[in-house]
């Protein structure tokens, strides 16, 4: 099911043609010479996301960015390959109390600078185009 989007990264993957999503460094944690996180602060865009809810996380990080996959290899309205955008963001969703995760897990690509304007529509009605405000994120 996922080897015409495999055969499309591996044509097009040339590390030249990733875009990294543009942010401004808040905070680097490092022990021992070594990168734990970074805490970062990435501007108003838009997102193309899929919330899933396996019974493991990780199931649901993987499934959410092979959806995320297929859009971004040509089942769009453009039918065009997107590109890659580096880095992909999971959020993971706390319970109300704030004192839990649950499940649910947010996986989300963000559209190119070419795209922002007018992102391609996705074909899988479970993928959402959102326009995020400035937002901070961790990532390692």
């Amino acid at each position: 099911d996922m080897a015409e989007p495999i055969q499309q990264l591996t044509r097009n993957n040339n590390p030249q043609e990733r875009q990294s999503i543009p942010f401004t460094l808040i905070q680097r944690k490092e022990k021992l010479g070594d990168l734990l996180y970074e805490k970062r602060q990435y501007g108003k865009a838009k997102w193309a996301c899929i919330k899933m809810k396996e019974k493991q996380y990780e199931q649901s990080i993987c499934l959410g960015f092979m959806k995320l996959m297929r859009y971004i290899c040509e089942q769009n309205s453009s039918g065009l390959y997107l590109g890659i955008t580096v880095p992909i963001v999971t959020i993971v969703h706390t319970n109300e109390a704030l004192s839990a995760m649950t499940q649910a897990v947010t996986v989300a690509y963000y559209l190119p600078e070419v795209l922002q304007d007018e992102p391609p529509h996705p074909f899988d009605s479970d993928i959402i185009i959102e326009e995020w405000p400035a937002t901070i994120v961790y990532s390692r």
